[in-house]
């Protein structure tokens, strides 16, 4: 299944892809796709409904029908760095013996063509495409066999970066990763059912129509299930999180010389079998 939540922002529904890639509400069956929603019995209530006998949805999703973030009421956002070698690299970085673990705020979540902000003063706002995995069943201290019970599904997750902010001022990475707008997720929750090896899928990221990144989750460092696992011993994994699991090469950060986001450029994105983003970038 393709879940989504569509609408005006703050007032979205929960829907569904039917058949012919149109919407279906979902508003009777589910309050939103957030939390015990997400848990592998109500995904499995939802796997058996009729989609044809569901309310068809006016308009075309991500044209002239807005998506919102797929997941709503996102408890975490943990996000992963420097988890493909390549990536690691081009930054001018070593592989890290464990995974660089960091949060994005929950108020940095949009939906996947939503405008991006640059914030005022910014001069290194940077892009990264991403697999986001969204946890089902929660739990703590998850055994790596296990790991891929608790995982609902997944998703595409732009994991924007100031990058003076993150790497040229004193502190953590995480002012310059959770500004407004810098975690577009979406367009849709793809249940895991539909992903059956989340380490082999094409990933990409155009600028104005240049390909900047052109890679794989196969060149992940820290896979899926190691990640779930490990980040279960530091913290509960609760339904409705989301990880994400770190970006391939060709940010701007990493071209000679480097390239910057400015606005009025255009971020075109992509994972296979998960869809696409689109996000104009603003000036905040």
């Amino acid at each position: 299944m393709k879940l989504l939540r569509y609408g005006p922002v703050g007032q979205e529904k929960p829907g569904v892809l039917d058949a012919l890639w149109r919407v279906r509400d979902l508003s009777a069956v589910i309050p939103d796709l957030a939390g015990d929603a997400l848990l592998p019995d109500q995904l499995a209530k939802l796997k058996a409904l009729d989609l044809d006998s569901l309310p068809l949805v006016p308009g075309t999703p991500q044209k002239d029908l807005r998506l919102g973030p797929c997941v709503a009421r996102t408890g975490k956002l943990i996000c992963i760095g420097l988890n493909y070698s390549d990536h690691a690299a081009e930054a001018g970085m070593q592989v890290p013996p464990e995974p660089v673990v960091f949060n994005k705020w929950t108020s940095a979540i949009c939906g996947p063509d939503d405008a991006v902000q640059i914030p005022r003063g910014s001069v290194k706002t940077d892009w990264e495409v991403e697999l986001g995995v969204v946890i089902g069943l929660g739990g703590r201290y998850i055994a790596e066999a296990d790991a891929m019970t608790h995982v609902a599904g997944y998703c595409i997750v732009n994991d924007v970066s100031e990058r003076e902010y993150q790497l040229e001022r004193s502190g953590t990475w995480d002012k310059g990763k959770g500004c407004d707008t810098f975690g577009p997720m979406g367009p849709w929750l793809v249940t895991a059912d539909e992903v059956p090896d989340p380490q082999a899928l094409r990933m990409w990221l155009d600028v104005d129509g240049k390909r900047y990144q052109d890679g794989s989750t196969a060149t992940m460092v820290y896979q899926v299930p190691f990640l779930i696992s490990y980040l279960s011993r530091f913290m509960s994994l609760q339904s409705g999180d989301v990880i994400s699991t770190g970006t391939p090469p060709g940010v701007g950060m990493g071209q000679k010389p480097p390239v910057f986001l400015r606005a009025g450029q255009t971020m075109h994105l992509g994972i296979d079998g998960l869809g696409t983003q689109t996000q104009v970038v603003v000036q905040a």
